[in-house]
């Protein structure tokens, strides 16, 4: 699965938004319920995002 901004991500009880997509690095939101958007920004290099989301499941806009 490739990442693309717009993508919600769910491991265990959080949730990750990917905001800025870009080359290098990823910002995202890390969130505990995803229909409230409210969250802590972060800014992480692209391998370290996949190290986080190592065993997440990719929501799809009908899960949401």
């Amino acid at each position: 699965m490739r990442l693309q901004q717009g993508q919600i991500w769910k491991q265990g009880d959080d949730y990750y938004r990917i905001v800025e997509w870009s080359r290098m690095a990823i910002g995202y939101k890390a969130m505990k319920d995803p229909t409230s958007g409210e969250g802590t920004w972060h800014e992480v290099p692209k391998k370290e995002f996949c190290r986080l989301l190592k065993g997440a499941e990719l929501l799809f806009p009908e899960d949401r």
